[in-house]
């Protein structure tokens, strides 16, 4: 039997903190201060569109200082709908809903928000290229290469119909009134339009942009901060925009540095040289706390940690070689190993917030060896290797995680070797052979559509990038998104548990995820449940 403790696991993570120094103080008196922010990493991609950066690292960049929605989410609460860009909404029937613009909102180049920008920021050119809105379908990178350079990567028409399968279009009502309309019913798109990618952008820079990436790299919005300088894989700089509609900014810049290696973030923060260290694992806790002058901040997210399979793998492809990897791992011991119990292992892939569309009584697969060899001996497993495509702590506690996971896997038979990568293009690169991958999963809308659709459904990443599909799944997901019967929905979600899983397994839940960050104590900010940081007036005390 295979045994953890924390002390054995702590040993995975590599360098400590290391030296400490007295801490130096960068936020002057008087004069609207500036913070530094030391991140793993700023952007995936190195640009700052929502629809191409669909990542956790975007969202702490992106939301809510910069790109904003119609409907904002309520970060510093229950993430739930708040009124943004639009003051109020109502429905017009099961396919259409009506929003009312906020007057007075200007974009960073001083233009005023209208309809157009609005129409614009979900057309064919911003978003969905010459795809249809029916969902069921998937969506390939292959099929939509851009062959000018103003033209949308190959990967955001996917994208656009994974949030939004049935949107035919959006029409101005007048010039601050605009009309959703679907080609289907949907109960969710209230919730489509606070989540991730609904964000609103302005139509004359884009117009004026040069080619896609020039644009995507200082797109204009109408956040309460700017984009000042971005130096890709190395630092993000956003500055105060004094005409925001919510009132002036707090800070008058806010800087996003690339600092990868743990160490490296604690001792930036603790010399003075950062203001905040973020991605933190909870070993780091005890010496910024003992520090006088410095806290931690943590909670946890609307986020599941996961490990993915693809079934293209000849030895995957048996779904019962998948299922003794999910009864090989004892989540328990993770958790309390490398998170010091400070986060949960959830019901599957699903959040509180789901509200009546919670499945009691469900749980992830059970720690269990002898099942897992029975399962191997039933697949005749002969001990082939599995591939473990796995970057370097993207995730907060991701490599030793691993580790972990592979001693699990190999007391029960299991040969899974990992290969270290560089960035997500190696993991997701299609020469080669795959195996296995680490992944998150988040809720968004208050609704099981996200992630179990939007992330595994026809156009979820997983069936787009080819690592796994099911016929009855993607059945389910139709269901999810057109049907108004709530019972029907809920079956159909139950069901789809079951299918990802317990029978033909696509993920594997590990935990829930939890965000610690480390920060000067005399800062008057609080951390949301959330990737995300807020830096308005609300959430900041001078």
């Amino acid at each position: 039997m295979f045994s953890l403790t924390r002390r054995r696991a702590l040993g995975l993570l590599g360098a400590t903190a290391g030296s400490m120094v007295l801490p130096r103080f960068a936020i002057g008196q008087g004069a609207r201060p500036s913070v530094t922010i030391a991140v793993q990493k700023i952007t995936n991609n190195n640009t700052l569109d929502i629809w191409n950066e669909q990542s956790n690292v975007g969202e702490r960049v992106f939301f809510p200082n910069f790109w904003e929605g119609l409907i904002q989410r309520d970060w510093m609460g229950n993430q739930g709908p708040l009124p943004g860009l639009a003051t109020e909404w109502k429905r017009i029937d099961e396919k259409t809903v009506e929003l009312r613009l906020r007057q007075g909102v200007k974009f960073h180049n001083d233009d005023e928000l209208t309809a157009e920008d609005v129409v614009f920021s979900f057309s064919k050119e911003r978003v969905f290229g010459d795809t249809e809105p029916k969902g069921g379908k998937t969506i390939f990178e292959d099929d939509h290469k851009p062959t000018a350079a103003k033209e949308l990567p190959a990967t955001i028409p996917g994208i656009g119909r994974r949030l939004w399968p049935a949107l035919a279009g959006v029409e101005a009502v007048d010039k601050f009134t605009v009309r959703f309309h679907n080609a289907t019913s949907d109960v969710t798109l209230e919730g489509r339009l606070y989540a991730f990618g609904s964000q609103i952008a302005n139509r004359r820079a884009w117009d004026e942009a040069a080619s896609y990436v020039d644009w995507a790299r200082r797109p204009i919005t109408t956040g309460p901060y700017q984009v000042g300088e971005f130096k890709p894989d190395v630092s993000l700089t956003l500055v105060a925009f004094d005409d925001y509609w919510g009132g002036r900014p707090p800070l008058e810049q806010i800087r996003f540095v690339e600092v990868p290696e743990v160490a490296s973030r604690v001792n930036g923060l603790l010399s003075g040289e950062y203001d905040f260290a973020c991605d933190l694992p909870p070993d780091q806790i005890p010496a910024i706390q003992a520090t006088q002058g410095f806290e931690v901040q943590n909670s946890t997210i609307w986020n599941h940690r996961v490990s993915v399979f693809n079934i293209q793998n000849p030895i995957l492809a048996d779904p019962l070689v998948r299922r003794a990897m999910t009864h090989s791992i004892d989540r328990k011991a993770i958790v309390e190993a490398l998170w010091a119990g400070q986060t949960v292992i959830p019901a599957g892939l699903q959040f509180d917030s789901y509200g009546e569309m919670f499945i009691k009584d469900w749980a992830p697969p059970e720690y269990n060896p002898e099942l897992a060899r029975d399962l191997l001996k039933q697949a005749s497993y002969k001990g082939d290797a599995i591939p473990y495509r796995l970057l370097n702590n993207y995730y907060t506690n991701q490599t030793a995680n691993a580790q972990i996971m592979v001693e699990m896997w190999k007391q029960v038979g299991l040969n899974v070797q990992i290969e270290m990568k560089e960035n997500w293009g190696q993991i997701h690169d299609p020469a080669g052979v795959k195996g296995v991958r680490d992944w998150s999963a988040g809720n968004s809308i208050n609704d099981p559509i996200t992630p179990m659709v939007t992330q595994f459904g026809p156009n979820g990443e997983v069936q787009q990038k080819k690592d796994w599909t099911n016929a009855e799944m993607n059945e389910l997901s139709l269901i999810m998104e057109t049907s108004t019967d709530h019972a029907a929905r809920k079956k159909a979600f139950a069901r789809m548990l079951e299918i990802c899983e317990r029978e033909d397994p696509v993920y594997q839940i590990l935990h829930q995820n939890a965000v610690f960050t480390g920060m000067k104590s005399s800062l008057k900010w609080k951390a949301a449940p959330a990737f995300a940081m807020d830096f308005r007036s609300t959430n900041w005390a001078s």
